[in-house]
């Protein structure tokens, strides 16, 4: 950085000025009472031009007041507060200040830093209001080692235990991902705000530390009886959301409600994320019916939820209600609008929006809406059209756009395009073991045993392994993880004893295995035994075991649900008259009465 030598220099500051006790004249502070009421440039130049035919623009007071207000004011200019600023003979920390936080507000954090080593090289000595300022213009450029001779100054001027400074150092530091220097400096602190709690819990949740956040705040909410900015509890609902602890959150929601007035929309926004993303789509959408206001991130949220709860028709709607509130959609929105169509098959409606977006709109695709509508034409089996489509794209299709069109050549048995998608993405390098076995799944399918040897042989030699598949499900406040053909859970017996007279019921049903899901050269009587414990099944029988009647059962998939477990799901939960909900890597299922959400699309 320019100039950041001068923050290597020992610092030389002149002695305090002393107090006096300073008579405003009237003319004064009337034209500092028109300054205030300015509301834009052009009334504020104008009252500019008052104070120096007036001839007090040298009284500090006036001078100081012309760069606070056209510095901070939303309607204001730096470049104008600049040139004022410039004009002042001997500005004072307080005019220094005021600069920084000016070109803060403006983003720009490289005139805030070069400002502070102005103050530094005229011998203006910085206060405890300077450092907040100048930590978050470290924190804005991620400049850990200008931020660390920050830290310096900070000890060597005495601030160090300043509790305003010390939680700008919090957050500076967890803004350049240094999380032991954040709880070194939280730890050394003799006294603690909300505020330290929050920067503690932003840092941890900026660098996905989503498990330490709830338990930070935890600690702050029971053990030291502090009370959280909003801010907070959104980065907890966060925390939740993506750790998918829908009892955790529930807690966070109740804690809101007993404790403050109401919703924000920002608070609003991260509950029903947090509800939607951890299965609970009704109280998700209870919730946003309750809101009073709601941003485009509230649409776009909701949008999105649905699109991956299978309820693509509700995301269109809702968004075509977003449309008429006069909000303006972005390209966020329109990822979850694009989802939703695929999700749902509306192949038409999804090429129509794309064409909208674009014309009606003005937003330029990127490569996660043209992976959104290769995603929707490969699902309705237009796997040539969707390979043309990806031809005309404007930018390099990545990895996740050959990945949607070679699992679409999988479900729609397209051998040769799949090849070739597949050799698109191996020459990526993505080392995405998962990539090998949809290409072992499209020649099993086709009975190309021979090409199957040769694909697990170069997974071999790559140090490719597979993750195996799992689900978990929850039972009892305890989570339990099964694998395929699993036999060590403590209940082994009584979950295969399940499985078989689960089987015997589905006998009546009508249900078939179906072993083109087995990617092995066996007979038919292995796969079929292969398919009966698969880790879906299995869950799913320990859960009937350990759960009352007619409570519902949630499960979690690390890997894309098989045609053979959805089918299976699919009649067990009207059988047994459960409602089971299913995540896996893809979307929610909801299985209910022998149907499930996804329509048999997904």
């Amino acid at each position: 950085m320019v100039g950041a030598s001068v923050l290597n220099q020992p610092l030389q500051f002149l002695a305090p000025q002393q107090n006096h006790e300073i008579n405003f004249s009237l003319k004064e502070q009337e034209c500092i009472s028109l300054m205030k009421k300015c509301n834009n440039m052009e009334e504020f130049k104008q009252i500019h031009g008052l104070i120096m035919k007036l001839g007090l623009f040298y009284s500090s007071f006036c001078a100081t007041n012309i760069v606070s207000t056209c510095a901070l004011s939303q309607w204001g200019s730096m470049d104008y507060a600049h040139s004022v600023f410039q004009q002042i003979d001997n500005p004072t920390s307080f005019e220094f200040n005021t600069m920084i936080r000016g070109y803060i507000k403006d983003l720009n954090a490289e005139e805030a830093i070069f400002t502070y080593i102005d103050m530094l090289e005229i011998g203006v000595r910085p206060d405890n209001f300077t450092y907040p300022a100048v930590l978050k213009a470290i924190a804005l450029l991620s400049a850990l080692g200008e931020g660390m001779q920050i830290h310096g100054h900070i000890v060597k001027l005495g601030f160090v235990d300043d509790v305003f400074v010390q939680n700008s150092l919090i957050s500076m530091y967890g803004k350049c991902g240094r999380i032991r220097r954040c709880l070194a400096v939280f730890e050394d602190m003799e006294q603690r705000s909300v505020a330290s709690w929050s920067a503690l819990i932003a840092a941890h949740a900026s660098l996905g530390m989503w498990g330490e956040c709830v338990r930070l705040f935890s600690c702050m909410n029971w053990e030291n009886c502090w009370r959280p900015e909003e801010s907070t509890l959104v980065s907890v609902l966060c925390a939740c959301t993506h750790l998918g602890v829908l009892d955790w959150g529930r807690c966070v929601h109740g804690y809101i409600l007993r404790n403050l007035s109401g919703f924000n929309v920002a608070l609003g926004t991260s509950s029903i994320d947090m509800y939607i993303t951890c299965g609970s789509i009704d109280k998700g959408m209870c919730l946003f019916r309750e809101m009073k206001e709601r941003n485009l991130k509230s649409y776009s949220v909701v949008v999105s939820g649905l699109a991956i709860h299978g309820c693509g028709e509700k995301a269109i709607s809702v968004f075509e209600e977003m449309l008429e509130e006069g909000l303006e959609p972005d390209d966020v929105v329109y990822v979850g609008v694009l989802s939703a169509c695929s999700h749902a098959g509306l192949v038409e409606t999804g090429m129509r929006y794309f064409d909208r977006m674009t014309i009606e709109h003005g937003i330029r695709p990127t490569v996660q809406h043209y992976g959104c509508m290769v995603d929707l034409m490969g699902r309705a089996g237009m796997v040539n059209e969707a390979f043309e489509l990806i031809k005309s794209m404007p930018m390099e299709p990545n990895d996740v756009i050959w990945r949607s069109l070679l699992n679409s050549c999988r479900v729609h048995r397209h051998v040769e395009l799949g090849e070739t998608a597949a050799k698109k993405l191996f020459s990526l390098r993505t080392q995405n073991v998962g990539d090998y076995i949809m290409l072992c799944n499209i020649y099993a399918q086709a009975q190309r045993w021979h090409d199957v040897s040769m694909i697990r042989t170069k997974m071999a030699c790559t140090g490719s392994g597979q993750a195996p598949g799992s689900s978990s499900v929850e039972v009892k406040n305890k989570f339990h993880m099964f694998m395929s053909n699993d036999r060590s859970h403590p209940q082994c017996g009584d979950i295969y004893e399940m499985i078989h007279q689960m089987e015997w019921q589905l006998k009546f049903e009508g249900y078939k295995p179906d072993t083109t899901q087995v990617l092995l050269d066996v007979d038919e009587e292995e796969k079929r035994e292969r398919l009966s414990s698969h880790s879906q099944k299995l869950a799913i029988a320990f859960s009937l075991i350990n759960t009352s009647e007619g409570s519902s059962v949630k499960i979690v998939r690390n890997i894309r649900m098989c045609s053979d477990c959805h089918t299976y799901t699919k009649l067990i939960s009207m059988i047994y008259e459960r409602e089971i909900t299913v995540r896996d890597r893809n979307i929610f299922h909801h299985f209910r009465d022998g149907t499930c959400s996804c329509k048999d699309y997904w």
